[in-house]
């Protein structure tokens, strides 16, 4: 799981998230800003957005990231835990734009999700696999 997180945090800025549509086909964005709480790799959202809706009908995702050499492929679901304050609290306290941008302990729409049932393979630019992390 440390080596999933540190590539998604450290080696990489940005990881995209590819979802299905309510209506069919997938649908792809950046994510960022992943952090490491209890044993489990968090990501946030608001619940006004198209991938919270999209993650609540079918929440199995593949999240992939480039370092510049090696890239990423995690398949996972994303549990949602926005039920959790402590968690929410550690996201505020680690990025200091999340006031700003409205992710407060009071707003119903901050979303947290966790990374479950993780098949995490990482690979060099040819397509070689240079690991496999399942979590």
């Amino acid at each position: 799981m440390e080596e999933t997180f540190e590539f998604l945090k450290v080696k990489t800025q940005v990881n995209y998230v590819a979802t299905i549509k309510a209506g069919g086909g997938p649908n792809l964005r950046p994510f960022g800003d992943p952090i490491l709480f209890d044993n489990k790799i968090y990501v946030l959202t608001n619940k006004q957005k198209n991938v919270s809706k999209e993650i609540e009908l079918n929440n199995q995702v593949c999240i992939v990231a480039y370092d510049g050499t090696n890239w990423i492929r995690i398949y996972c679901k994303l549990i949602d835990d926005s039920n959790n304050i402590e968690v929410k609290k550690a996201m505020i306290n680690e990025f200091n734009w999340m006031d700003e941008a409205g992710y407060t302990l009071e707003n119903p729409d901050f979303q947290v999700l966790y990374l479950n049932e993780v098949d995490a393979r990482i690979c060099d630019s040819n397509g070689i696999e240079l690991a496999c992390y399942k979590f």
